[in-house]
């Protein structure tokens, strides 16, 4: 359920930033979701299909990209991807001697937006944010 909390935050960023470029509507939002985060992508998808009704991001395209974390051992220094389930130990030497950052983000990279004199069915192309 936390992820409502967070897709509101992500559509309030994305109206921001599309209110200071003046959009029209948002065409496509770019987002990072760590792997570490506990957030789920179907949950984000829902909601935001929900709480961007009525607003210029309705009907937007939502590309999420997930990022795992980075182990690092502190033993044999091998660095490993880290995804949930975490492991306790190093994969490589099977010491309990990690270190663990990175996954932890959730990121709006891009919004695509039509710009307000772009008109539907017109030559106007789409404007990156």
């Amino acid at each position: 359920m936390h992820e409502l909390a967070i897709t509101q935050g992500i559509l309030s960023v994305v109206l921001e930033a599309a209110e200071a470029a003046r959009a029209r509507r948002v065409l496509t939002i770019d987002l990072t979701v760590g792997a570490l985060t506990g957030y789920a992508e179907d949950p984000i998808r829902f909601y935001f299909d929900l709480l961007s009704r009525g607003t210029p991001a309705e009907g937007a395209i939502l590309r999420i990209r997930r990022e795992p974390g980075q182990g690092h051992c502190q033993t044999c220094g091998a660095t490993f991807p880290v995804e949930p389930p975490l492991s306790p130990a190093c994969p490589f030497c099977g010491s309990v001697e990690i270190r663990i950052h990175g996954g932890t983000h959730c990121l709006v990279e891009r919004i695509e937006v039509e710009d307000e004199d772009e008109h539907p069915g017109g030559e106007g192309h789409p404007s990156g944010q």
